[in-house]
């Protein structure tokens, strides 16, 4: 699959209905073992969500993570540095794919990243193991793979001979297995799904809001074609507006998130 490169303005573009997942993921984290606690937020993006951890824990040590380096660049002039409580947030280059926590933390958490990361539940036992005890493993990721936004976009995408590009819907697995995974590893472990309606307004608004993500490999495959890659948005715009029809009251989006809480034994 194609290693995307990210806009923020584009993605920030949405970011409202995209932080809504992360705080209904927060509502759910127990208390952390430590005061103040140490806690690294895997594929930070540009760093709002992140954000909302420092408000959650006001004296944490926070430490963002992310491999795009427009991504961390908007996340250290919006957000990097002390914060209110004491505490500090910070940001650094990392590929989920291989980090590995270099100290015990309290909390791990990632917001809409692992999708991105073929076979992320192998990286489990190594991020449970970095915990402190009686410290927590906490993400969401999209479920809509077999949406209309996504389903069309991978159909049109093999036509145009994209096929390896894009994620499919076995890009996550469902919240019975990753209780499952993260069970096994000793988690008690709280995991749900929700979908979310969101009703967007303005022109094409679906296309604006997968622009920002899901679309991102396509747009940096065809970088260098303009013309085939004009052809290709036209055609899934168009699509778009079909399956997802406007009204007078806008748009309505339904899109599935998966989440999971895990807590390692004290």
């Amino acid at each position: 699959m194609t290693s995307p490169t990210w806009d923020p303005a584009q993605y920030l573009r949405h970011a409202d209905h995209r932080a809504r997942p992360f705080t209904d993921l927060l509502a759910r984290i127990p208390d952390l073992p430590a005061a103040p606690p140490r806690i690294a937020d895997l594929g930070c993006g540009p760093g709002n969500v992140t954000a909302f951890l420092a408000e959650r824990w006001p004296a944490a040590h926070i430490t963002g993570f992310d491999n795009s380096a427009e991504m961390l660049d908007k996340a250290h002039v919006d957000h990097a540095g002390p914060t209110p409580g004491g505490g500090r947030l910070d940001f650094a280059h990392a590929d989920v794919r291989t980090w590995a926590p270099a100290q015990p933390y309290d909390l791990i958490v990632s917001n809409a990243t692992l999708q991105w990361v073929p076979g992320h539940v192998e990286r489990f036992p190594e991020w449970v193991a970095g915990l402190a005890a009686g410290g927590t493993f906490a993400f969401q990721v999209p479920g809509n793979f077999d949406s209309p936004s996504h389903r069309l976009m991978r159909e049109l995408a093999h036509s145009a001979g994209l096929d390896d590009i894009l994620r499919h819907d076995d890009a996550v697995l469902t919240p019975t297995a990753y209780l499952e995974r993260l069970a096994d590893l000793g988690c008690a472990v709280d995991a749900w799904e929700t979908t979310y309606v969101h009703l967007l307004t303005g022109e094409d608004p679906v296309f604006d809001w997968v622009k920002g993500t899901g679309l991102r490999p396509v747009l940096t495959a065809l970088a260098d074609d303009p013309e085939a890659r004009e052809g290709f948005l036209d055609e899934y715009r168009a699509a778009l507006r079909k399956a997802y029809p406007a009204a007078a009251y806008g748009t309505a989006f339904p899109f599935r998130r998966i989440f999971a809480v895990a807590r390692k034994k004290a």
